[in-house]
């Protein structure tokens, strides 16, 4: 299962960041994750509520923001969604086509508590690339 490799990378990440930031407790966890990535964003939301027990992330939200796939016609240069599996263009029906989008796998930004006390935001990356 492929989630439970992201969510372990996710949770170091977390952890990394949370260190450097002197957080006490992660609230929440915003990631992007492009649908070509095939991964189950439910699965990862269940996976990350079983591995973040006893961690700075327990109990905390996770948000996966899906990014649905485009690509750029080298044809027209006509930037369209990718149904499916199909990369024809709408505009000229070219199949020689770039993806724009949708391989994205990384961290937004998390909301954590420090330390001591009160919130803050801070922005983190999984170093995957988008």
């Amino acid at each position: 299962m492929h989630e439970t490799a992201v969510v372990m990378g996710l949770l170091d990440i977390l952890e990394r960041k949370a260190t450097e930031h002197g957080v006490g407790r992660i609230v929440s966890v915003k990631v992007v994750l492009g649908r070509l990535r095939g991964l189950d964003p439910r699965q990862i939301v269940g996976a990350f509520e079983i591995f973040s027990e006893g961690t700075r992330a327990e109990g905390a939200r996770l948000i996966v923001e899906e990014v649905v796939p485009t690509a750029r016609c080298r044809g027209c240069g006509t930037v369209f969604a990718v149904e499916g599996w199909s990369i024809a263009c709408p505009s000229c029906g070219g199949e020689d086509a770039e993806t724009v989008s949708g391989r994205e796998l990384h961290i937004a930004e998390f909301e954590a508590a420090a330390a001591d006390g009160p919130h803050e935001n801070a922005n983190g990356s999984s170093g995957e690339g988008g």
